[in-house]
């Protein structure tokens, strides 16, 4: 018998603010995230932009010998992680720990400790290499301390599918918990890997953004589009089964209803030129939630900014949705303000897509000026639009050819 999966708390660190409120009121507010690089010296690099956290500094929420044990995408999804189970309200006298899993995905994991060490073993020698090195750079760690601080004794995983992993580790711990095996589930993801080697590689590969203008780099389904521009933070959610939620009088953002993943099978980097894989796993979701294409109000694109992924997720939702429905339904990508977050991105933006059922608005795709014939969905352009949203999609596309969906909807009893 499955169980209904609803959301109970919501906690986000993104580049456009450090909380879930800050960060709405910058996707109300049209906040582009985007600014010069920071975090190294980018002057030998084509790239100069990105979409960093700003006003971050780790002393603010951890100690001094915490801090230097935590790679920073751990930080960001402690950070997240602690607001999430705050509005929650989750203690140990209303939930079973023993019952709370943990699932948070990330795409790369320490890659600035990573970096980090390897100079320090090429310049100082291996025995300068830092004993937290392991624990600090391997994927799973975010899971690991969200664990440890909270002492939540559930099962613990990482899922590691490129920009998909955070959508994937909403998607199984949905599954979880439908299914029985958990009764709340800490998921989401993170990622913080804005460092000289991450830049390099994705700029060597032509993926990144090569423009100098702020609200002109990171500009989906525009035809001027030349790239992504890369972000970071995090994107955590409480989720839990409905009845245990109402026992402790939790307060309910929204119910995930559907879950579809699949593979393309085709290229390391490319999406599959007809967008058969991306359509099947919108397929797959609207199946697990039982509606029909017609019924999804709005769909938060994975929408990157780059040439290939949004002519082919746009031929993806016509294809899943049929061509009336496509025609109908309002899609927007909000990486315009936020960047990409690559393994954080699904986690952000299922929160988005709850605030803006909460508040019935849909978010912009901002900076948009160029149509794109290849990109004819009504993807609401620049400004934000006043819409009754009950159900909404949430895509999510990665390296590898790993496609994730989720469908959230309006809580109702």
């Amino acid at each position: 018998m499955s169980r209904r999966v609803v959301i109970t708390g919501l906690g986000a660190i993104t580049p456009i603010g450090n909380t879930v409120d800050e960060m709405w009121e910058g996707i109300k507010n049209k906040k582009c995230g985007v600014d010069n690089i920071t975090l190294f010296d980018s002057s030998t690099f084509k790239t100069s932009l990105d979409a960093e956290v700003k006003n971050y500094n780790p002393s603010d929420y951890f100690d001094v010998k915490s801090a230097k044990r935590l790679d920073r995408s751990s930080q960001f999804a402690l950070i997240a992680a602690r607001e999430a189970v705050k509005a929650s309200g989750i203690t140990e006298e209303n939930t079973d720990f023993k019952r709370v899993g943990i699932f948070v995905g990330t795409g790369i994991g320490g890659l600035i400790t990573i970096e980090n060490q390897c100079e320090i073993n090429y310049s100082k020698g291996n025995n300068r290499v830092s004993p937290m090195f392991i624990p600090m750079a391997i994927g799973n760690m975010a899971s690991g301390n969200i664990s440890i601080e909270f002492g939540f004794k559930g099962e613990s995983v990482a899922t590691v599918t490129a920009c998909a992993s955070s959508t994937h580790a909403l998607g199984e711990a949905y599954k979880n918990i439908k299914y029985g095996y958990e009764d709340v589930i800490v998921s989401g993801g993170t990622e913080a890997v804005i460092c000289p080697v991450a830049v390099a590689g994705f700029e060597n590969m032509r993926a990144l953004s090569n423009s100098t203008d702020k609200t002109r780099a990171s500009i989906p389904f525009d035809k001027e589009r030349t790239g992504f521009v890369i972000g970071e933070g995090s994107g955590i959610l409480i989720l839990e089964e409905l009845e245990h939620a109402k026992k402790r009088n939790a307060k309910i953002y929204g119910e995930i209803i559907g879950f579809g993943a699949t593979t393309d099978a085709y290229h390391i980097t490319s999406p599959r030129p007809d967008g058969e894989g991306a359509a099947d796993a919108m397929i797959r979701a609207m199946e697990d939630a039982n509606i029909k294409p017609e019924e999804i109000d709005y769909i938060n694109a994975h929408g990157t900014s780059t040439s290939l992924n949004d002519s082919t997720e746009t031929k993806a939702i016509k294809k899943a949705l049929g061509e009336e429905a496509s025609k109908k339904v309002m899609v927007s990508s909000t990486k315009g303000n936020i960047g990409h977050l690559l393994g954080a991105a699904g986690g952000v933006e299922a929160i988005i897509c709850l605030k803006a059922m909460e508040n019935d608005l849909v978010p912009p795709t901002i900076n948009y000026k160029e149509k794109d014939e290849e990109c004819d969905l009504d993807i609401v352009p620049n400004e934000a639009r006043n819409a009754k949203l009950n159900i909404v999609m949430s895509n999510s596309l990665g390296f590898g050819g790993h496609n994730a969906s989720i469908i959230l909807k309006k809580w109702e009893e």
